[in-house]
């Protein structure tokens, strides 16, 4: 019988996977963040028009310098990894334990796992994604001139403005569609699961393309069933938008249809997609690139404790 104790859930096996999980996700994020903020700009500024990618990033890169292209790199890269970290140790947490279990793995026990991941990752994260999308912003050449700008100094400074001038609750707006979007990974990750084991069915070893694609594949699917929702995260996270008055952690779903409503009012229904391009390319290809140094990290770790648990027998 496997042993699902409290040794046996807070074990170093978990850690790799929360501490790959983070370092990936930073990796590939660096690599891509130009992509983000693309795509960031076309949700939150809507007189800006839909373009090409390269025709966006270009506009940015002239008109505010092409260092403007990584604005607020730092404290995304670090929501992101304190972000991950969570997600990754929280699931395989709850894979480890359901492994214990009878039967074999399912893809509708991958998707609660991810859902509930996913669940306390929000509530432990959302006031760092709030202050990383203000700084993020922050100097931006808005096309619509009623945005407010921002001069923070930095995080901290970011954080204590917000509280002392929004209110502590500020911090967590955008938590309900957020929560709603916790199945934004958990199907990434059902299809993810789901993949690998088919392609590593009878022992067989997955390459590094093989996971970059699984990868791709399953963040696609998981992006595009929910990005009208990402935007409407992405306004509420900035500040714009007051609605009924019920802000912060309590923004209600009222709001949230509200501000669908008024996107498709705008811009027609295609407008819920504003920016979709940037984005399945800025997250397929981090979510891919995410994957193989996450899956070559702990490989590469659990070989290395094998190997010093044989010597030490």
């Amino acid at each position: 019988m496997s042993n699902t104790g409290p040794s046996s859930i807070l074990s170093y096996e978990t850690l790799v996977h929360a501490v790959a999980g983070a370092v990936g996700s930073v990796t590939a994020m660096s690599v891509f963040f130009p992509l983000d903020t693309a795509r960031l700009r076309l949700q939150v500024d809507e007189n800006r028009k839909s373009k090409s990618t390269p025709v966006i990033l270009a506009e940015i890169a002239k008109e505010e310098g092409v260092l403007s292209l990584y604005r607020g790199w730092f404290p995304v890269i670090s929501s992101l990894c304190c972000s991950n970290f969570v997600y990754f140790y929280t699931f395989n947490t709850l894979k480890k334990l359901a492994s214990a279990g009878p039967g074999r793995p399912r893809p509708a026990t991958d998707l609660l796992m991810g859902v509930v991941s996913g669940a306390v990752n929000v509530i432990l994260t959302t006031p760092m994604w709030v202050v990383n999308t203000r700084l993020k912003l922050q100097g931006a050449k808005f096309r619509n001139e009623d945005l407010r700008q921002t001069h923070y100094k930095g995080i901290f400074d970011a954080f204590y403005r917000i509280v002392s001038e929004e209110g502590v609750a500020t911090l967590w707006n955008s938590m309900l569609p957020s929560l709603i979007l916790v199945f934004n990974p958990a199907v990434q990750f059902m299809f993810y699961e789901a993949m690998k084991r088919k392609a590593g069915k009878g022992g067989r070893a997955i390459t590094s393309a093989e996971i970059f694609v699984i990868g791709a594949v399953a963040k696609a699917v998981a992006t595009t069933g929910t990005y009208p929702l990402q935007t409407v995260q992405a306004i509420l996270r900035f500040g714009q938008y007051k609605g009924d008055g019920k802000g912060g952690a309590f923004a209600s779903l009222r709001s949230i249809v509200a501000l669908l409503m008024d996107r498709i009012k705008k811009h027609g229904f295609f407008g819920l997609y504003k920016g979709l391009e940037a984005k399945l390319l800025q997250t397929v290809l981090t979510a891919a690139l995410m994957f193989v140094v996450y899956e070559k990290i702990t490989t590469a770790t659990f070989k290395v404790m094998r190997i010093n648990k044989a010597m030490k027998h």
